[in-house]
């Protein structure tokens, strides 16, 4: 699900997440009209599930004429529907798209039934999680098991996007990407406050990722939500990369959760055997 940061679509304006933004040349056959299209889907995440003509029109720097053609187009074709209030949100036809893009993930594959044993063992909420820029895409994940525990809803569910810096999964991924591109993520990042402990320091993101880097394990205590614990461990591909991150959240003290942390490490490993990674190799 690939998301650039720019709000800007104009050709020349255009970049990379993982890079600069620098003048490219375009195919001459590259579609403006597909591409303005879909950055009106890409408008519809956590927090904005449902947006008006306006709206659209004031983030994608668009008049409100050409976004409410653009709507109209996707309206029809089942991407979009509009509310009663005028307003529209995403359609069947765009959550087909986004299910068949998670369901062709390998990772997701191979962890489902990795992910199920380790909510039984720790009747924690598990998740899987990858990059895409300044966000992470939940590509997986299930609510605790145990009678009577509060479960971690909070709207989070398969295909929400979340940010990176008060989320362990987040800061997990981030911390494990090239440095330039960990640059590049930060400048473009405001580190809004999301919980009562959330990061609104670059410095102190940055030294916090660096430790990250060094344990394998991120940790977020009441910084996306308060009172929500949450670990992270890696996922690594057989070459030895970072793919994703396997969660474990809950309500109650991080002590608690840390306890649980080898069953975490356990299951984040057995996934990358199974998509070829060896530790022995490392």
């Amino acid at each position: 699900m690939p998301r650039t940061h720019s709000r800007n679509t104009r050709a020349n304006r255009t970049a990379s997440p993982a890079t600069p933004p620098i003048p490219t040349l375009r195919d001459p056959r590259f579609s403006q009209s597909l591409e303005r299209g879909l950055a009106v889907l890409r408008c519809f995440r956590q927090g904005r599930t449902v947006l008006g003509i306006s709206d659209l029109a004031t983030e994608l720097d668009m008049s409100r004429s050409t976004t409410h053609r653009y709507v109209l187009t996707l309206s029809e074709l089942g991407y979009l529907e509009q509310q009663a209030s005028r307003k529209y949100r995403l359609g069947h036809r765009a959550a087909d798209v986004g299910m068949a893009a998670l369901n062709s993930l390998d990772v997701r594959r191979h962890a489902q039934s990795l992910l199920d044993e380790l909510r039984e063992s720790t009747s924690s909420t598990v998740g899987l999680a990858v990059l895409d820029g300044a966000e992470i895409v939940c590509v997986d994940r299930t609510s605790g098991s145990e009678s009577g525990k509060a479960e971690v809803h909070l709207g989070v569910g398969v295909g929400s996007r979340l940010p990176v810096h008060c989320t362990a999964a987040g800061k997990l991924l981030l911390a494990y990407i090239p440095e330039f591109e960990q640059r590049v993520v930060l400048a473009e990042t405001k580190l809004a406050k999301h919980g009562p402990n959330t990061i609104t320091s670059k410095r102190q993101l940055r030294e916090e990722l660096e430790e990250i880097g060094s344990s394998g394990l991120a940790i977020a205590n009441g910084e996306f939500a308060a009172e929500l614990c949450a670990i992270a461990a890696p996922v690594r591909d057989e070459a030895g990369d970072v793919v994703a991150a396997v969660g474990l959240a809950d309500h109650g003290s991080i002590a608690s959760l840390l306890k649980l942390s080898p069953f975490l490490i356990s299951a984040a490993d057995d996934i990358s055997q199974s998509l070829g990674y060896g530790r022995d190799s490392e």
